[in-house]
């Protein structure tokens, strides 16, 4: 750990004096199908993660002990299940925003085939606007419940997953180099989702991003299926509905489902207890989250479970190879300490984030 302390002091230094080695400018972050291709086995032998991680090692004795068939703690196969926050937690949130908010906006401000009314451009200006300045006063509930269901609005499902899939791999994430936003995955923690699949648990992504959106954006990375992605809802209508009830109307076969103008429980804080309880049924017994939007998913987990539970809360604490924020993170690690969440420094933990060739460009 301490060469690769040494190492980030050499390159913050080279970026200060706007020195950047030909290694570093030239190489790429993992791609989609290199994140894909990530793989843990059963016995836990991670490579990006450091070898000292007080972390890495809580969560393999965890798993030891509870799929080990003559431990007091095992849990089984059809009980284990783990939950994951997305933004912060398994992809980059810092640059600039969340993947979800970005898309949105460059969708009413970037997309020359998409013609958004001058309120709605002025809303996401203004959000975009705040993001910069790092102060964004807008509510967001709001805007997140009408404004970004408005950019898609009408567009069938194919449609709009197709969409996605053409931003993810074509737009460059705004403050890092050399990413792709549908590359801006933790390769650490791709390896856990892993390990945690060789090792026969049930893994679950519960985030406030659109549902559909998270089943483009993880497909192919990881390997979580489309059910086991609960997130909010855009609304559907039909066609030919007409202002009809839908509990009312007869689709026919000509029909065409396409999205409606707003989302539904936007699944944030206690909503996202409640989804686990409507969609899972059972209490999980592991979680990974980044902040204390995610807090009641890991007091749920962790309270009263029959299995032996645990929480991880990852810190964005690296300013040098990730838009981190040491004092919001040494707050978050406070908190944890509070209520028993195991804390993942990005900084400490982790041999690389992204690729080497991935750092701030601000």
């Amino acid at each position: 750990m301490k060469a690769k302390k040494l190492l980030a002091a050499t390159i913050a230094a080279a970026m200060s004096l706007g020195i950047m080695t030909a290694d570093i400018q030239s190489t790429q972050a993992a791609t989609r199908a290199e994140l894909g291709a990530i793989s843990v086995s059963k016995k836990g032998k991670f490579k990006y993660w450091e070898a000292d991680s007080e972390a890495k090692a809580a969560l393999v004795d965890y798993v030891k002990d509870v799929t080990n068939p003559r431990s007091k703690n095992f849990i089984p196969i059809e009980d284990r299940i783990a939950v994951f926050d997305l933004d912060g937690t398994l992809i980059c949130e810092t640059a600039p925003y969340y993947f979800e908010w970005m898309f949105y906006i460059y969708r009413d401000l970037d997309d020359p085939t998409h013609h958004a009314t001058p309120a709605a451009r002025q809303t996401a200006q203004n959000i975009l606007d705040g993001i910069h300045a790092h102060n964004v006063t807008l509510d967001l509930d709001e805007a997140e419940r009408y404004g970004q269901a408005a950019a898609f609005e009408g567009m069938t499902p194919d449609e709009y997953m197709n969409y996605v899939k053409r931003y993810m791999n074509s737009v460059y994430v705004d403050g890092l180099s050399n990413l792709k936003t549908g590359e801006g995955f933790y390769m650490p923690m791709v390896e856990v989702v892993s390990y945690l699949n060789a090792n026969k648990f049930t893994v679950y992504i519960v985030s406030g991003s659109e549902r559909d959106l998270l089943r483009v954006l993880v497909d192919g990375v990881m390997d979580i299926k489309p059910n086991h992605i609960i997130g909010t809802d855009h609304s559907f209508t039909t066609a030919d509905i007409d202002g009809a009830r839908p509990d009312r109307f007869f689709l026919k076969p000509d029909d065409q489902l396409i999205k409606g103008g707003d989302l539904r429980d936007l699944n944030l804080q206690t909503n996202k207890v409640y989804a686990i309880r409507r969609e899972i049924g059972k209490q999980p017994v592991l979680a990974f989250g980044n902040s204390m939007g995610d807090g009641s998913m890991f007091n749920y987990t962790i309270t009263k479970n029959k299995y032996r539970s645990a929480a991880f809360v990852v810190l964005a604490d690296d300013t040098v190879r990730e838009l981190g924020n040491e004092a919001k993170a040494e707050k978050m690690r406070r908190t944890a300490e509070q209520y028993n969440w195991i804390p993942i420094s990005m900084r400490d933990d982790w041999t690389t984030i992204y690729g080497d060739g991935v750092m701030p460009t601000k």
